[in-house]
């Protein structure tokens, strides 16, 4: 225990209904309902031991508890699964339940006091919560216009014409309130806007990605570049092994980020100047599509972060 710089740590695996908590170094475990009451207990148990909470990206579970914590003065962090994930493989551990989960997560803190980030302010977790939303809605969307082009294929569009029309029209006006509701937030804060503006200046980075950064990558401006890449999930992973030189390849980080810097790097590789030429030099090489699109969004990220670091626009050199 002697790395770790913070006292005594908690760790959590949060479900639906259950907490299971394990904490070192006593090495004691608990279950207490996922309630309010139980928010109280754990920050309770918290303050008695004078520990770091800490738990993982559970897809939303966590909020609540994480929110509470940071209003009762807890010091709490969202550790990434996936490099619990492969803590948890380096120990030789295969089973799987709350309570081995739990400990994995007082481990992993241990190991790497620095992992995990505190909770966003307010306004930040209610623009992820709308992004998040809004790219929900978009997802159904386009499965439902798959299922359209299905049917008029199969010759049976007109069955379901009335229940497909009404659903689109539902949908679009969803996805429009939603952006409205977006558009609205940004502007209501300064910084946010500001940041915004200087997003959107980059060609190929519109509203959605440049709102789905601020929301997924708060941390914008103020980590290095490769950290950025890292935590979008599009830093390339060595598989080097000896003489043996494998492949690189992207792994972790934050997917609905990722997958949007995709899609704004299609439209870069053929409106941003810059990257255009850089995806250009890369087809000229004979890389990939996939390997190409990915480079681009990596320098996409990189581009964002530097320019919310410097808090300066755009500004394309010729060379």
């Amino acid at each position: 225990m002697e790395k770790v710089t913070h006292g005594r740590i908690i760790g959590i695996d949060v479900s639906r209904d259950w907490l299971d908590i394990h904490w070192l170094p006593d090495g004691q475990r608990h279950r207490i309902p996922n309630t309010d009451n139980g928010h109280v207990a754990v920050s309770d148990l918290a303050h008695d031991q004078r520990a770091v909470v800490c738990f993982e990206a559970t897809g939303g579970q966590e909020w609540r508890l994480w929110s509470y914590l940071q209003d009762a003065g807890v010091e709490a962090r969202q550790v990434p699964p996936a490099q619990v994930k492969a803590f948890a493989r380096s120990l030789g551990t295969r089973a799987k339940t709350d309570r081995i989960d739990a400990e994995l997560i007082a481990r992993f803190l241990v190991f790497r006091p620095e992992a995990g980030r505190t909770l966003p302010a307010e306004h930040l977790r209610l623009l992820r919560a709308l992004t998040t939303r809004r790219a929900q809605l978009v997802e159904m969307r386009k499965r439902l216009l798959a299922q359209i082009r299905a049917h008029r294929k199969s010759g049976t569009a007109e069955l379901f014409e009335d229940i497909d029309v009404e659903l689109k029209e539902r949908l679009d006006v969803a996805i429009t309130e939603l952006e409205s509701r977006i558009s609205e937030l940004l502007g209501r804060y300064r910084h946010l806007a500001d940041t915004a503006r200087i997003l959107r200046s980059v060609p190929g980075i519109g509203p959605v990605a440049s709102s789905t950064l601020i929301a997924e990558l708060p941390e914008l401006g103020a980590l290095t570049g490769e950290e950025a890449a890292a935590l979008t999930g599009l830093a390339p992973v060595a598989q080097d092994s000896g003489t043996l030189r494998g492949k690189r390849a992207i792994a972790g980080g934050r997917r609905a980020l990722r997958h949007v810097m995709f899609q704004a790097a299609l439209v870069a590789s053929h409106h941003n100047p810059t990257l255009k030429a850089f995806a250009d030099r890369l087809r000229k090489a004979g890389k990939p599509h996939k390997v190409i699109v990915t480079a681009v969004a990596r320098k996409l990220v990189i581009i964002a972060n530097a320019l919310c670091k410097s808090r300066r626009e755009w500004e394309h050199r010729h060379p």
